[in-house]
């Protein structure tokens, strides 16, 4: 393409040269001859200390964000104000916009994402539309699984999935976007059609100044990242938060609310069972029976979410019940591991104090059904470089909810997994629950494990759908499924099942 087109909408400074762009980045290392380098400041690093590390290996183009840096001889050259913005318009650009061609649903908020997004995709695929899922877990794009380094990628990857998508004959896209994404504009120039919101609770805070900062973060959804604001808003009018951006949003788009206790989508004769969940919904189209195998509330607000964003988009009842029945389990939310125990495991993705709360009264509804009395045992830890202030929330959450709490680690990255420990430690002790302290994440899985009776639930919190651990020494495999099934089979489940098969 050419430089000049590709520079088309870009809030350029100044400009010189031209020359014809095959491809663009803005990593140096996976720059190629003929290519465009945008060179950009980040939160981590100044990709303008290698423009000319990409000029060696054969970038014929440079858009920076540093009008100190002078231009290259023979190189085309452009300043611009702002590199993630640049960087989004030039990946749109070369793109060919993929993302208008495609309708897409955005989910915002602290927890619950993940879920909604898997019941909404479910939806779109019983209503007959091909999609593009991008997420938490993996990206899902024209039958391909792909990992998801990233909740919310860069604008370039992003539009390099959006284009793949539609080149495999994708209208319709779901997308978690998470507040660094928004703050940081990887989503700058992409228009949503129905933007949800799910609840803000404490996380990230390493990140955002304070609790107000990761609020608005979150709305900048709502209002438009460099395009109009959403035509349909779904919000979870049950959440403090959620009212606050109900009354934000109504000038903005059309505003469906959602709701246990209140909204115009409320759940009716709600029945919450050890197999799943059944409700009645109240909608425009008409009285929704839903039944979601996706047992207990927070799913219940998850399942919610996704038939208010169905109903925006004016999809019909029967795709949006039979979307909801077929999602069965998500990786890592909720994840049972059975190996033919008397107790069960569940492996989960709670990393806040909210989602432990949330959890534990899951588990404790899980254990008590049916007259039993069944222990929640709860391991969990805290991750390293991240916000410190919710350590001994998460401690005190774990130790509320449960009978028997085991703390270990979590991913330390650069920190000591003691000193996180010794952080957690307080919040839980406060909560005289008994508990015990192992910082080997296989040795503390196995330790819950052993602990359990016939009739309890051990809770293995905080990785989820993660196989990795990273620590000082870097990036290890390691997953807690993978080791909860070990724990079991050293137990003598599992293996001796299969020898009586």
């Amino acid at each position: 393409m050419n430089f000049a087109s590709l520079l088309d909408g870009v809030e350029v400074l100044s400009q010189s040269g031209g020359a014809w762009v095959k491809g663009l980045d803005y990593d140096s290392r996976r720059i190629q001859p003929g290519w465009m380098f945008v060179a950009m400041r980040g939160e981590a690093t100044d990709g303008n200390r290698y423009i000319d590390a990409a000029v060696k290996a054969g970038a014929v183009a440079v858009v920076t964000d540093a009008p100190a840096e002078p231009p290259r001889p023979g190189i085309a050259w452009a300043v611009v104000t702002h590199g993630r913005r640049a960087l989004a318009r030039l990946s749109a650009n070369f793109f060919k916009h993929p993302a208008n061609r495609l309708k897409l649903i955005g989910i915002t908020g602290t927890n619950g994402k993940t879920t909604t997004s898997y019941i909404v995709e479910s939806i779109l695929h019983a209503a007959g539309l091909k999609s593009v899922l991008i997420g938490t877990i993996e990206y899902h794009v024209a039958g391909k699984v792909m990992p998801a380094p990233h909740t919310t990628p860069e604008a370039l990857e992003l539009q390099q999935l959006f284009a793949q998508a539609v080149a495999n004959g994708a209208t319709e896209g779901v997308m978690e976007v998470s507040s660094h994404a928004l703050a940081q504009e990887r989503v700058y120039g992409i228009p949503f059609e129905v933007a949800i919101f799910t609840n803000l609770t404490r996380d990230h805070l390493d990140f955002h100044k304070d609790f107000d900062d990761y609020f608005a973060a979150k709305r900048v959804l709502f209002e438009g990242c460099g395009t109009e604001p959403p035509a349909f808003a779904a919000i979870n009018a049950d959440h403090e938060y959620g009212q606050k951006l109900e009354k934000y949003a109504r000038s903005r788009s059309h505003v469906f609310t959602y709701g246990i206790e209140a909204g115009e989508f409320r759940s009716q004769r709600l029945e919450i069972t050890a197999n799943g969940s059944r409700f009645d919904v109240d909608t425009p189209a008409g009285r929704l029976p839903v039944w979601t195998p996706l047992i207990g509330r927070v799913n219940i607000y998850n399942a919610l979410a996704a038939i208010t964003a169905g109903v925006a988009r004016g999809f019909s009842a029967k795709a949006i019940v039979d979307g909801i029945a077929a999602v069965e389990n998500v990786p890592g939310r909720f994840q049972r591991v059975d190996e033919g125990q008397p107790f069960s495991v569940v492996v989960d993705y709670a990393h806040t104090d909210d989602a432990l709360r949330n959890l534990t009264s899951l588990a404790r509804d899980f254990v008590a059904r049916d007259g039993a009395r069944g222990r929640v045992l709860t391991l969990f830890g805290c991750g390293g470089d991240r916000d410190k202030k919710k350590r001994p929330l998460m401690g005190e959450a774990a130790g509320k909810g449960s009978d028997f709490v085991v703390l270990t680690s979590d991913n330390p990255r650069s920190e000591d997994p003691n000193a996180i420990i010794q952080d957690a430690l307080p919040g839980l002790a406060a909560t005289a629950t008994r508990y015990a302290v192992e910082p080997d994440r296989r040795k503390a899985i196995a330790l819950a494990v052993g602990e359990a009776k016939p009739g309890d639930i051990v809770l293995i919190a905080g990785k989820g759908h993660e196989d990795y651990q990273v620590t000082r020494e870097g990036t290890q495999p390691f997953s807690d499924v993978a080791v909860a099934r070990e724990a079991l089979h050293a137990l003598g489940y599992g293996a001796a099942r299969a020898e009586a098969d």
